[in-house]
């Protein structure tokens, strides 16, 4: 079928009103054209999400610590999978409800630029090159092999500059030199336009003056005119109303939606689109490009296999049995197991738990279910907490488990009538009890998240500051104190960095879990008895404090990130610990051609267990604005003494960077690739033990 041919055929019969009803995100039916109703607004940033029961994955920003494309892959996959079971089955009762259709608004290619940024989590992290790689492999999954027959509809967001404060969202002009735009904020969204990606979705704020959704420079001049994007754009929810709310480019509702729909916007999330009936009969809208918004997005529902297309049997016969089945259940362990990062091993771990009698788990994460999700969840068929996950080691041990919530999450008593710090004493009972201590703290999704969402305590979900909130820091405090030479281990469950200096020196050992889904207890507790080797790295640089960062308002990635950051990281991107070792057995092997660019090693594991690594690679450029970036990785998986040679595709880009109007140029010179399992930096270098290895490369245009 001629997808366009027929869209404008269909298009061409519908009244004015019709038209504008199919660019809401609540899509009207047109009964005499059988065109059914349809909500465009879904979500799957880690698995279906707000519709019940689904496989909960851990948070973006969990799975980017795995530094594997082919699992983002798979996970994308399995949402989609679920994703058109769950919309077959909700089509056959009449339900065509918001989070209940094909077209899932995600994945989030944001940089997380700043660790206060409270949707930071719904990234996968700091780093373009990374972040482009992911996210396009989600894409892949979530879209299926053919363009023609989408299995589900991706969506990159938020297009463009956008990464907090929350709060000022609505009414922010983010401005930053065209280098940042080009080189950080940018590419990433190319390489999802360019892998097919069929929606993009409109940020809040303004960039460089002129509103995200209504932008010339963002939908006309970049997406539509250098990329060619042939796909649909969908606004951030009442994103446009915004225009004349608070950005006041525009005088009233219908300027901002002639705006919006000149400009490219297709789909309005909210309701103001309404007004394009009174801006075409007005004359400030042409109806003819109210025709192009709603022809693109009649295509995207055919190539869905809806509205008269040919319906790919193969997802129409997925059955409703498969949401967090089995087969699913194990993928999502396997991430869970993969996504926790060891930032810190003093020997102690793993735990022998045979030859604990007692240990002590303390602190408001510990049971919680809330830490496990994140936002933008679905609803999993089963949970476990860190404690449950403990526990269940603990009995096969013969292990007494002794549990203390140790203090509220951030309020300073956990009831309404006991004085301030009401369960220190318990917890640090419970500690001189035991023989080792398990501190599991950090936040929720109900602090750090999206404006307006419910519960965010502070500074509109973003945080003030990277110290722990509430009285956990005097928890841990004393919990050390009362440890004694005992070993304490902190599990951080964050959706971003903190400042965990005191932990850093007083702590036996330090794993970071992020939002680590429904099973994120079991592969915790897990990694702490040794059962599973820990090899996430780090998709974010962990400062020592908030006053190592410039302004949280201001877009310049001066000194933000690994690439620009002048102090020294408390845990450095790319960092991670294991429970093994492993070397690079060989010189390099730098291949480069007109059509491609590899460098390959030998890696062995010269510890005593199995482990994974992650091979990467960071380029050192003349005349670069940036310490370094990185360009190629690789994660393997080898047993104890085996080895293996790794050749790692290099980044077409590696050498060359984004002038003033985003063209590819050549830097000249001498460069130098640096190959590991961290960045080159000595502090990476002294945390992992393993020294990189460098090779130069003469590059002259």
């Amino acid at each position: 079928m001629d997808f366009k041919k027929k869209a404008k055929e269909l298009v061409a019969q519908m009244t004015l009103e019709e038209k504008v009803g199919q660019m809401l995100h609540y899509a009207s039916a047109i009964e005499r054209l059988n065109i059914p109703s349809y909500n465009w607004w879904n979500e799957a940033l880690h698995g279906v999400a707000r519709a019940g029961t689904a496989t909960m994955f851990p948070q973006a920003i969990a799975m980017a610590a795995t530094f594997d494309k082919d699992l983002l892959k798979q996970v994308a996959d399995c949402t989609a999978t679920e994703g058109r079971a769950k919309y077959h089955a909700f089509q056959k009762e009449g339900d065509h409800d918001i989070y209940k259709g094909l077209s899932f608004w995600s994945p989030n290619i944001n940089i997380f630029r700043d660790p206060r940024w409270g949707r930071g989590h719904e990234t996968y992290g700091e780093d373009p090159y990374l972040t482009a790689e992911l996210g396009v492999a989600f894409i892949q999954g979530i879209q299926g092999d053919d363009p023609n027959s989408l299995k589900a509809i991706a969506c990159a967001k938020h297009y463009a500059v956008h990464s907090g404060p929350e709060g000022d969202r609505h009414s922010f002009d983010a401005i930053c030199d065209p280098y940042d735009l080009w080189n950080t904020y940018l590419p990433q969204f190319e390489a999802a336009v360019y892998a097919g990606v069929e929606s993009v979705m409109g940020a809040y704020n303004r960039l460089l003056g002129e509103p995200c959704c209504g932008s010339q420079l963002l939908l006309v001049d970049i997406l539509r005119g250098k990329w060619n994007f042939d796909g649909h754009v969908v606004s951030d929810c009442w994103a446009i109303e915004d225009f004349h709310k608070h950005h006041k480019v525009t005088e009233g509702p219908v300027d901002s939606v002639t705006l919006a729909v000149q400009k490219g916007c297709d789909l309005c999330c909210g309701d103001v689109m309404v007004m394009a009936v009174e801006a075409v009969n007005s004359g400030k809208l042409a109806i003819e490009d109210i025709d192009r918004s709603v022809e693109r997005l009649m295509v995207s529902r055919m190539k869905l296999g809806l509205l008269g297309a040919k319906p790919n049997k193969k997802y129409t016969s997925i059955p409703y049995e498969v949401l967090d089945c089995d087969e699913h259940h194990q993928l999502n362990l396997d991430v869970t197991r993969r996504s926790p990062i060891l930032l810190k091993n003093d020997g102690v771990l793993p735990l022998d738990f045979k030859a604990l009698k007692k240990i002590a788990v303390i602190g408001p994460n510990a049971d919680s279910r809330r830490a496990l999700e994140a936002n933008y969840n679905g609803t999993a068929s089963r949970y476990v907490t860190v404690l449950e996950g403990i526990r269940e080691i603990a009995a096969k041990a013969g292990t007494q488990v002794l549990y203390s919530e140790g203090c509220h999450l951030f309020k300073p008593k956990t009831s309404i009538l006991p004085q301030e710090d009401n369960r220190i004493s318990e917890a640090m009972i419970a500690t001189r009890e035991s023989d080792a201590a398990i501190v599991v703290l950090g936040l929720d999704a109900d602090i750090e998240g999206e404006e307006g969402d419910t519960g965010n305590e502070f500074a509109s979900g973003d945080k003030i500051d990277l110290n722990l909130v509430g009285r956990q820091q005097h928890l841990l405090e004393k919990v050390v104190e009362a440890a004694g030479k005992k070993p304490v281990i902190l599990v951080m469950i964050t959706g971003s960095a903190m400042a965990i200096n005191y932990a850093d020196e007083h702590c036996s050992g330090i794993i970071q879990a992020f939002y680590p889904g429904a099973l994120g207890g079991q592969a915790i507790a897990e990694i702490i008895a040794g059962k599973v080797n820990p090899s996430g790295k780090l998709p974010v640089t962990f400062y020592r404090s908030s006053d190592d960062l410039p302004e949280f308002w201001n877009y310049s990635m001066e000194n933000r990130t690994y690439r620009y950051f002048k102090g020294e990281a408390l845990y450095p991107f790319g960092f991670g610990l294991s429970y093994t070792k492993f070397s690079i057995e060989n010189a390099l092997d730098v291949k480069i051609s007109p059509k491609s660019m590899t460098v390959a090693c030998k890696i062995k594991n010269v510890g005593g267990k199995a482990g994974r690594e992650v091979v990467q690679v960071y380029v050192e450029s003349p005349n670069q604005k940036e310490n370094y970036r990185l360009v190629g990785f690789a994660p393997i998986q080898l047993a104890a003494n085996k080895s293996k040679k790794v050749t790692i595709n290099l980044s077409p880009d590696t050498f060359k960077r984004r002038d003033w109007k985003g063209d590819l140029f050549t830097l000249d010179g001498e460069h130098t690739l640096h190959v590991g399992f961290s960045q080159p930096d000595k502090r990476s270098v002294a945390l992992c033990g393993v020294e990189t290895i460098s090779v130069e490369v003469e590059i002259n245009a």
